[in-house]
């Protein structure tokens, strides 16, 4: 017989056998080791530990925990902690029985429970989403334990969280996938705003940088714009905690000075061992030091400190802000619903991370609800890669003719790379015709679906799949590749996103692919009646099918 209990002090000793058993002993956080530390962790008011125990055996079989200083201690916001369970016990519902018990034990504690699952296997996945977690991010990289780990994020709701939460947060488009898949599950619905105009924040200014010292301590509590009034970043403290607070939660502060004085400051926390810094705070009294102090921290975080992972809290209701670290090369990798209590409402928030590193994810285990999160947070890091080729790509490519920078680089925003080998099939005739393909490299040929008659050849910087795109019709030819080929690929629900939110784009796009699929028709000689009557009959075909779409 198993029972759950909250964990006393003798239960130590068993406690950390457990971590020995799941965790090895060569983790890198030794403090789960230390039975000093545990010790503690039993008695502090920030947690509430559980244990397994096995009746029959008198042995404790596993452990869980909840850590209410996740957020701000005013955010009633609650992670849900390492649920481990001894080797021997798996498989037993050792760990569901844990988690029903953790949720009976904060329900009245917490508005917003959070679970940092593994992905290494989704054991904690499957078990958070049947006690009605949803799926709300993906963290590439996170922790490290034998080497570099991905995390995904799932959120609960409890008490008046959501009926305090502010409606109507306003996104930049690089976030609304993301949103649009968070806030789709139920109890959620849409509400967000898409911001396509708010400019980010300028660079400028004469400043240095500097470490907070306890002096410059109550000039900066003097500043209130952008600490007090419209907080776009959050996080688990504030600088009115308190100086040496501040310092025993090890929390640092880089400082602006302009001349004499301070201007502004950003507050962030470094763990060593796993080199990942954590941004929670930032003040300014001026437009400019938000940027200086943002592009100083990600550069010294990259060439002096060391770190691989930065991660940031935005206000979902601060587009300006989020575009300033879109353009730093941060990225949404989480949407969070009423995540900080600010005021007297609840707030979402952007989770947005910069990877130094950027490496193979590894071998994952996700569950459906979070594997189609990660496609959504890995395609922005894909995207970040490629950007560059793309906007080379307007010069060169008939698909961009006459888009501005701007434009180009936001289709570039909704497209993800593929690299397939010689040989191999694009796609076959009767396969599902649901996207665009964009040759970036190499050339495919396509063949009758009946005869395999070789009836045109496509080429770096053209596409191939629209006539099945636009008509919505299964494919009737098959596209082969020649050579190793990358090629760009533009989904049509994707399409009809972007061009609901930018026809402008949609105008462009739906030219250029009619007068590129004239001129391949053209080629292919399929119309070998009259040249000039088969482009007509084409780029007319083909436009009026793109308008009726529009």
């Amino acid at each position: 017989m198993i029972r759950v209990r909250e964990a006393r002090e003798e239960d130590v000793g068993q406690i950390r056998e457990i971590f020995l058993s799941v965790y090895g002993t060569d983790y890198p956080h030794r403090e789960l080791y230390d039975e000093l530390w545990l010790k503690r962790s039993v008695f502090t008011d920030d947690a509430v530990i559980l244990v397994a125990e096995d009746m029959d055996a008198g042995r404790v079989v596993g452990t869980a925990s909840v850590l209410f200083d996740f957020g701000a201690h005013s955010d009633l916001v609650g992670e849900f902690g390492r649920l481990a369970v001894h080797p021997e016990y798996r498989r037993m519902q050792v760990g569901k029985l844990l988690m029903d018990k953790r949720l009976e034990a904060i329900k009245n504690r917490l508005h917003v429970g959070l679970v940092v699952a593994r992905t290494v296997h989704p054991y904690a996945q499957r078990i958070s989403l049947s006690q009605g977690f949803i799926a709300t991010g993906f963290l590439p990289l996170k922790h490290f334990f034998r080497h570099r780990e991905s995390f995904a994020l799932l959120a609960r709701y409890f008490g008046d969280a959501l009926a305090l939460r502010r409606n109507n947060p306003r996104i930049i488009p690089e976030a609304y996938a993301l949103a649009n898949l968070v806030m789709s599950q139920p109890p959620l619905t849409p509400d967000f705003i898409v911001d396509e105009d708010s400019a980010s924040y300028p660079m400028g200014g004469d400043y240095r940088l500097e470490q907070l010292q306890a002096e410059g301590y109550p000039a900066l509590l003097r500043i209130e714009r952008g600490r007090v009034r419209n907080r776009e970043i959050f996080g688990p403290v504030r600088l009115d905690y308190g100086f040496f607070k501040l310092q025993s939660r090890q929390t640092s502060y880089f400082l602006a000075r302009s001349g004499d004085h301070i201007v502004g400051a950003v507050g962030y926390t470094m763990d060593p061992v796993e080199h990942t810094v954590r941004v929670f705070e930032l003040i300014a009294l001026a437009d400019d030091v938000v940027r200086f102090l943002l592009a100083e921290l990600e550069r010294k975080c990259r060439e002096e400190m060391g770190s691989e992972y930065i991660e940031i809290d935005v206000s979902a209701y601060a587009p300006r802000m989020q575009r300033t670290l879109l353009e730093l090369n941060f990225l949404p990798v989480a949407y969070v619903p009423a995540m900080v209590f600010y005021q007297v409402e609840r707030l979402d928030i952007v989770k947005m991370v910069r990877l130094n590193q950027l490496q193979e994810l590894g071998p994952l285990g996700l569950t459906e609800p979070v594997q189609a999160v990660a496609d959504v947070v890995m395609r922005g890091f894909s995207t970040c890669v490629i950007a560059p080729r793309m906007a080379q790509a307007i010069k060169e490519v008939p698909l961009f003719r006459g888009m501005n920078t701007e434009q180009a680089t936001r289709l570039a925003g909704v497209c993800t790379v593929r690299n397939i080998g010689a040989g191999a099939r694009l796609f076959s005739g009767h396969d599902p015709g649901d996207r665009l393909y964009l040759m970036l490299q190499g050339h495919v040929t396509i063949s009758s679906g009946s005869s395999s008659r070789v009836i045109g050849t496509v080429h770096t910087g053209e596409t191939c799949g629209e006539v099945s795109l636009l008509s919505a019709r299964h494919h009737s030819a098959t596209a082969t590749a020649v050579n190793d080929i990358e090629v760009a690929e533009l989904l049509r629900r994707d399409l009809e996103d972007l061009i609901r939110r930018r026809p402008d784009i949609g105008v462009i796009i739906y030219r250029n692919l009619a007068v590129g699929l004239g001129e391949k028709l053209l080629r292919s000689g399929e119309w070998n009646r009259d040249p000039e009557r088969s482009e007509a009959d084409s780029l007319t075909l083909t436009s009026e099918s793109a308008l009726h779409r529009t």
